[in-house]
């Protein structure tokens, strides 16, 4: 995740402070020096640092310390509240429009990854918001950027306009045509990049936005530019006056100071964040949520909204039923699994949770493995034994060893697990309140 170092460092930070039985000013400065060498190292600029510096400095000289507060939650609580502002409190809402489709724009340069998101932004509103979304193809000047977004598209199941004219003004004007008279709630347009802003360039987005008066205006930055995403951002909205960030590749090993100075120096919030290679992997970009997790604080309301959005409710309810019936098999230990999987690796999974352990990649790298030996094992067995596993004994297992290219020690792997899960469920069915008396699905 981006942020990560940055949030290491806080974390540190933090740790210094819980050793403090009071705040003094000498304390204070030695932790803001620390403090503003993090944001520096961050790649945050550094205008922006100063700025923060100064705010977190005056609220903490300003505090009337009790015995009875924890200096380090004191100072924890500022510098949370500051992050929150840097990131844009509370300029991410997206309002969509009631009695006309919602008229998107996503600008930016070439590479940022402007196309792969307005494919990403529709599958969201469409499986989020149950919105009926249009994407029009207005990039006529890379190569296969067409065929691009048509083809992402159709795998996410809404429409595409392109127009053989190939010109930019005549498409967004037809595509806005038809979302008016199909009764579409947004349109997406999918405007033209270029390695460099050049005044062709800002001449076609200012006529595209007379023509389909945009209601959001948003620039795709890649978090990996560093600086150079708040020098676009500036130029560009200088040039057409953007309504909002959309920051790709939130999820990379990135210092995060993108992310930390487009808000503040521009005034723009970052309406959404893409955290990842998928589909579905763009989300709405929380300030608060975000500034929580630069601290180490975990983030479980969109733990919680993963989980929402990618379990199937009702598989899980079954799955629980059987667990707690005794009838749970190795099939449905599979399904559960592969549901699992749908929210993310576990090494992201567990950046949301306060406290968690981190894992390597290289752990990472072990538990999709076992996974995938998981898969092709049980995969591997009859119905009667994926049914009842009790009957596979030496003779059965050697036979599925052959069969799924893996040893007797990975099968006996498969079955300890599936006990495991077994025993969990049991352990929870005796816990009193743990289920109600007359528990029904």
């Amino acid at each position: 995740m981006a942020f990560e170092a940055l949030s290491e460092k806080f974390s540190k930070i933090i740790k210094k402070l819980k050793g403090q039985s009071k705040l003094t000013e000498n304390n204070i400065s030695d932790i803001l020096k620390e403090i503003k060498l993090a944001l520096l190292e961050a790649d945050v600029n550094f205008k922006v640092v100063k700025s923060f510096i100064e705010n977190v400095k005056n609220e903490c000289i300003g505090l009337e310390v009790e015995d009875k507060l924890n200096p380090s939650e004191m100072v924890t609580k500022i510098v949370r509240d500051n992050l929150t502002k840097l990131l844009g409190q509370g300029k991410e809402e997206l309002v969509f429009q009631k009695n006309r489709p919602t008229v998107i724009m996503l600008v930016g340069l070439q590479g940022s990854g402007k196309t792969t998101t307005a494919a990403k932004l529709a599958n969201l509103f469409k499986t989020k918001y149950n919105k009926k979304v249009l994407l029009a193809a207005c990039d006529t000047y890379r190569l296969a950027a067409v065929d691009q977004l048509q083809e992402l598209a159709n795998s996410i199941g809404v429409d595409c306009f392109y127009d053989s004219s190939n010109n930019a003004l005549d498409i967004s004007r037809l595509a806005l045509d038809k979302a008016t008279k199909n009764f579409y709630d947004v349109l997406i347009i999918d405007t033209a990049g270029r390695l460099s802003i050049d005044e062709t360039m800002m001449d076609e987005l200012k006529h595209i936005d007379e023509i389909v008066h945009a209601d959001e205006k948003l620039i795709v930055v890649d978090a990996l530019s560093g600086q150079e995403s708040l020098n676009v951002t500036q130029e560009f909205n200088e040039k057409i006056s953007l309504t909002g960030v959309i920051m790709t590749k939130l999820d990379s090993d990135t210092r995060g100071g993108a992310a930390l100075s487009i808000a503040s120096a521009t005034s723009l919030g970052i309406k959404f964040a893409g955290v990842g290679e998928k589909i579905s992997d763009l989300e709405a970009f929380h300030p608060d949520r975000m500034a929580e997790r630069i601290l180490g604080m975990g983030d479980i309301l969109t733990f919680v909204e993963k989980v929402e959005s990618n379990i199937d409710k009702e598989e899980a309810t079954k799955a629980a039923k059987k667990l707690y019936e005794g009838s749970f098999t190795l099939d449905d230990m599979l399904k559960q699994m592969k549901q699992i999987n749908k929210l993310g690796s576990m090494q992201s999974l567990l950046k949301f949770l306060p406290g968690m352990p981190k894992i390597s990649d290289e752990q990472q790298e072990l538990l999709d493995k076992e996974m995938k030996n998981f898969e092709v094992i049980i995969n591997s067995m009859t119905k009667e034994e994926r049914a009842n596993p009790d009957i596979l004994k030496n003779s059965r297992k050697v036979r599925i060893a052959k069969g799924s290219g893996k040893t007797n020690a990975d099968i006996n792997r498969v079955l300890k697990k599936y006990e495991q899960m077994k025993m969990m469920m049991k352990q929870m069915k005796n816990k009193k309140g743990m289920f109600p008396p007359n528990f029904k699905f």
